[in-house]
């Protein structure tokens, strides 16, 4: 009997067009699905002269792959990972290999290996960005974990990832759980620079009055120069798209609630456990959590009538400095993704490269930007920078658009449009480049109701102060 090369188990979307992509690149793959539906639609569309099969009995499905083993697993996060991993663990033998491509919590990561380590088998944690698209015609892929496993599937990922330069976007994350850390990251990155996109676009809508057919060419302007990347192309996309159901745009009728699944908070999390600034991440979180309050957010409105946006004087200035300013606060959120990568490879002993992590995310990945272009020059120049602020080339950059940045959220705060990601942002800038913060206040105040104590500018040590107290 024929033995396959690969497996997939999770035939979803995602699942199928991994496979589908493993496939074209002349592995025989093979397919578990329980959805018998699923496994027909799987030979359905496979192209002709590649090898696929697939099946609905597990058993069937292990026993057709080549030893070891090598079962990538697409299946929703959590629970549904262990439901797989108990039911497929005993079919297995010594050797074999199980990679999680979900979008997996990492310390759900590090007890899996351990637990499968125990049965000598191999498991590892693959972070997989680029939607169905991507799964299908090349995506960004970040395996982490088993390094000896990782070998044996390194050419195959080579092969299906996309390609920047001739340069495959994938590459070895670091260890343990790395792969799914750097993917958890990505997705911080990914939910602040979406809520940082949403408030140019109101800004731009509230206050130049724009209207869509102009926001479409607006985000068709910037994607054709420094701002080009997935997240602007598929903006301006979305503004040329007719609603089937009236005369006008669909964006224009899509509720304002907005969506999670998990992995911004879980990024905003992490963040606080290891002590790590991401702000303008946090508050992108936050923005969606907000955005499910629309019946109180209908009631404040009518409660807090705003006046009127005042419209630029100068309407291409304004457009110009809006784009600077999301321009800037998007570095600023990889900056601050990236530097929690800094703290928790030394935190949990990933050793993630970082070169290699803007390298792979230069393409195929939902975060994909020419920007990361110049943080690949950065880190190849310095592969220990702890945040991308602080290289020369970048930082003429940033001093280029803080002014804009400074501006857009002047406008918006005297304008009472909400901007708290291009706020954050700022913030962040301001405090980060600040060498001297108002925080020895705060250690007073710590000092004087809870005797938590503070050092001194002028010698070392810790120091307590018995405070005047005869004023309470």
């Amino acid at each position: 009997m024929e033995k396959y090369n690969y497996g997939v188990i999770g035939l979803g979307v995602m699942g199928r067009n991994l496979l589908y992509n493993i496939a074209d690149n002349g592995f025989s793959t093979a397919g578990f699905d329980l959805d018998e539906e699923k496994v027909r639609e799987l030979h359905n569309g496979a192209t002709p002269g590649t090898s696929v099969t697939g099946t609905a009995s597990l058993e069937d499905f292990v026993s057709a792959l080549e030893s070891p083993r090598k079962i990538i697993l697409m299946v929703p996060a959590g629970k549904p990972v262990d439901a797989v991993l108990e039911s497929i663990i005993p079919l297995l033998s010594p050797k074999d290999i199980v990679i999680d491509a979900g979008n997996s919590y990492f310390k759900d990561t590090e007890r899996r290996i351990a637990d499968l380590a125990s049965k000598n088998l191999h498991f590892m944690g693959m972070g997989v960005s680029g939607g169905e698209q991507g799964a299908r015609r090349g995506p960004s892929i970040m395996p982490g974990g088993d390094l000896e496993a990782f070998k044996l599937i390194q050419p195959m990922l080579e092969l299906i990832s996309a390609k920047v330069n001739g340069e495959a976007c994938t590459a070895y994350m670091g260890k343990g759980s790395a792969g799914n850390y750097v993917k958890m990251v990505h997705n911080g990155i990914e939910y602040a620079i979406m809520q940082l996109i949403s408030e140019a676009y109101d800004l731009l809508r509230k206050g130049a009055k724009l209207s869509t057919d102009q926001l479409y060419e607006v985000f068709k302007k910037w994607n054709e120069g420094e701002m080009n990347s997935f997240l602007i192309e598929i903006t301006r996309d979305i503004f040329k798209q007719k609603d089937d159901l009236t005369d006008g745009f669909l964006v224009d009728q899509i509720l304002d609630r907005a969506g999670a699944k998990g992995t911004g908070k879980w990024t905003s999390e992490q963040a606080m456990e290891i002590g790590v600034s991401i702000p303008t991440i946090d508050i992108a979180v936050t923005s969606r959590i907000l955005s499910a309050y629309k019946d109180e957010r209908i009631k404040a409105s009518q409660l807090y009538i705003k006046e009127e946006v005042a419209t630029p004087e100068n309407i291409e200035l304004f457009i110009k400095e809006v784009g600077d300013a999301l321009y800037l606060a998007t570095l600023i959120s990889y900056a601050q993704g990236l530097a929690l990568l800094v703290k928790a490879s030394e935190e949990y002993k990933f050793d993630i490269p970082l070169k290699d992590v803007v390298k792979i995310w230069r393409g195929g990945c939902i975060i994909r930007s020419v920007l990361l272009e110049k943080f690949y020059t950065a880190y190849t120049e310095n592969p220990n920078l702890s945040n991308i602020l602080l290289n020369r080339e970048i930082s003429e950059i940033v001093k280029s658009k803080v002014k804009p940045l400074r501006n857009t959220a002047s406008f918006a705060v005297s304008n009472g449009i909400p901007s708290l990601g291009i706020q954050s942002a700022l913030g962040y800038f301001d405090a980060y480049s600040t060498d001297t913060l108002p925080v020895n206040l705060i250690q007073a105040q710590r000092d004087y109701f809870g005797a938590h104590t503070y050092q001194r500018i002028d010698q070392e040590g810790i120091f307590h102060t018995l405070w005047n107290t005869e004023n309470i």
